[in-house]
This record gives C-alpha cells, structure tokens and sequence, in this order.
C-alpha cells in the first residue's frame, strides 16, 4: 500500500484504537493496511463469484483468513459497488462451495472517504476438505503463502484423512487379490487371536468373505481386492505393492550419518509375525525383524543387581518395539519411495517416519514430531 493510503488510514487506526466499540473495525482496517498473505487476499468487488468461492475454500481448507473486497492488489481502496453484494456472497457460499459455509462479513466504512470495504471471514473449516464447485465440478484448494492453488492428490487425502472421511488404510491396492495374502500368517492369526470357525484352506470365496468383513478386503469392479493394510499386516511381498512399506536399518560408527556403516539392511515382510502352535514365532515380522538389528549392533550392560549380575540391553526391547510399531502405525503411506529409517548412533537411536503432518497437525500440537530419539543408559530409558 502507498504511503498515501497509509496516511489516510492513520488518524481512523487511532481513533478505532481508543474507542472499543470500534475495535473489530479497528482490525479490519489494520488487514486493509497490511499485504497480502497466507490469511488475507485483496480482490475487487466485480470479481466472479467462482474466483471468490476458489479463495474462500483455500482458507477453509487451511487455517482461515479474509477476503477484503473493494481493495486493488497493489493495496488501494476502489470501494464496493456492487448492489446487494451481502446477499451475493452469501448465495455463492451456499451454491459455489461445498460443503455449503456461513461466512461472517464486517464492513469497514469510509475506509478512504466515500469507499466502503466488506470483509468476508471464514475460520478453518471443520469439514475438510472443502471444494469450490463450478460447471459441475468440485476442485480442492489450499493456501500456499498468498497464492492459492489447487490441492495435490498427498494433500488432498492427508484432509480427508484428518477429517476421518477416508481412512487410507481403506484403499485398495490394484492388481493385489486373495493370493496376494500369505495364507499361513492369516489362518495362524485368525486361529490364535480371534478364535472360531473359520474357512477350509481352499474355500477361496469363505476367506475373502472374511477378509472383507474384517476390510481386509473391499469389493472394487466386482473384484475382491487386498486394502493396504491387509497388505502391510498379512503381505507375502509387501513390497512389492507398496515399495515404501519396509524399514531402513543402519548403523553408523558415530555420532553423524556416514557412508561407512557398521551395518545397513533393507527389513522387509509383512508387520505380523507367523507363530507356532506353541506362541513362539516361526517367522519374523517387521517389528521383531528391528529388534533382530538393534539387539545384533548394540551390546548389553553388566550392573550387580543383590550379588547378582544383570545384563541389559542399551535399548530396552519395549521400548524399541513401541517406537517401530508406532512408525509403521503412524506413518504416511500416501508418501511414496521412501521407507522408515532406523538409524543407530554410537551415543543414540533413531526411527524416523517419512511424510508430512496431516493438513490440520501442527509441529507444536507433536512437539516430537516424526522422530523418534532414544539415549542409550543402562538404568532410566525414554522414548
């Protein structure tokens, strides 16, 4: 905004200062003094209803902002013309924008002399994700600094995944049908932990009845398909659908990632383990795999325990287990090509998840963010 402007708006921002029941205006004119950002956008009053739903959903979508109409992109104040312009904006918020929003319009009169300014505000949706719909298609928005633009497809499924609307675990994974399964974890699990009768061994259509009750499976063109997160639990090849679902273990001299590693594996398989009529495991899952890795590269600590000698590990398995399940729970498998990094330093561990924080997560709301760091000590431990 010019220095002109500035001066004009001046003597109203302390006069709205010092009267209180005027400090709501007294705001809207600071954001009118202001530039634009990832919470404000400056538009003329004959633009397109369309254009201003496309802003409107991009806030909706993010964490809220405001639109000022009457306001140039350089900051000047042409004012608003448009007749009825309260009833126009309300129309497309419920015609234009899905789903339908109430936004809370505030008006700035005289902001210049004889320009008025309407502020139309929107909070951050609770029903994300919003959609601007036009010609009848829906498109998703979000704000990026002062630019909005259309959502990728990582982002768009992070919002629904928020919302609880889409679980992507849900989804299905093309091409992966009940031979994708390994059929010995799945009858040991569904025999050991949930009980019951289940399905002779070739009754194919009895076991996909039962892995879709359990979406482990979801019907798709007619077909019975594995979801991912039948793949990821009871997989023979996991990794062969989802490249991104093992866990990258290595282990370094020192304090820093280098190049010459004490050990470096690719763990791959499925996350639940084969067991044994007698609850010992036969085969390995991806959890007991990590532990395999950091039991072999780390070495147990000696303490006198009532005469006694008491070995313990520098990590406690427990506490290595809770913090890889938690990974590969917790992780975002919309990301793709990258896998969970386990990574062993002379003076820590550390299991980091690949991907973004879901569109409505903050760094402070997971001040521990995606990694995990456990201090070696033989005697006090933490995650």
């Amino acid at each position: 905004m010019s220095q002109h402007h500035r001066d004009l708006l001046a003597p109203k921002l302390s006069k709205f200062g010092l009267e209180g029941v005027f400090m709501a205006r007294a705001k809207l004119l600071r954001l009118i003094s202001g530039d634009e950002d990832s919470t404000v956008e400056f538009k003329r009053d004959d633009i397109e209803n369309y254009k201003l739903a496309k802003e409107l959903v991009a806030f909706l979508n993010l964490e809220g902002g405001t639109v000022l109409l009457g306001v140039e992109k350089d900051g000047s104040i042409s004012g608003v013309t448009r007749d009825r312009i309260q009833e126009w904006v309300a129309n497309l918020c419920r015609d234009k924008i899905e789903p339908p929003i109430t936004p809370l319009l505030s008006w700035a009169r005289d902001a210049v002399p004889g320009r008025d300014v309407l502020a139309v505000h929107v909070a951050a949706g609770p029903d994300k994700p919003y959609a601007r719909v036009h010609h009848g298609r829906k498109t998703y928005y979000i704000r990026v600094g002062d630019t909005s633009r259309e959502a990728s497809r990582e982002e768009l499924e992070r919002m629904f995944q928020a919302s609880r609307r889409l679980y992507y675990g849900l989804k299905p994974v093309p091409g992966a049908g009940l031979d994708a399964f390994d059929g010995r974890r799945i009858r040991d699990y569904f025999k050991r932990v949930r009980g019951g009768t289940l399905p002779e061994e070739d009754d194919s259509t009895g076991w996909e009845t039962l892995l879709k009750n359990t979406k482990l499976m979801i019907i798709v063109a007619g077909h019975h398909t594995a979801t991912i997160d039948g793949i990821l639990l009871f997989g023979q090849t996991p990794h062969h659908y989802l490249p991104q679902s093992g866990i990258r273990a290595v282990c370094h001299r020192g304090t820093e990632p280098d190049y010459a590693t004490r050990a470096d594996a690719d763990l791959r398989g499925s996350i639940v383990p084969l067991g044994t009529p007698s609850a010992g495991i036969r085969q390995r899952g991806l959890v007991e795999q990590a532990w395999d890795f950091v039991r072999r590269n780390t070495q147990p600590r000696s303490r006198l325990e009532g005469g006694r000698r008491v070995d313990r590990w520098e990590y406690p398995e427990e506490v290595v287990r809770e913090a890889v399940i938690n990974a590969l729970v917790h992780r975002d498998y919309s990301t793709a090509g990258t896998a969970i990094m386990l990574a062993i330093y002379s003076d820590r561990m550390e299991i980091v998840s690949p991907g973004s924080l879901p569109n409505t997560v903050t760094v402070e709301d997971n001040e521990d963010r995606s990694a995990l760091r456990t201090q070696p000590d033989p005697y006090q431990h933490h995650a």
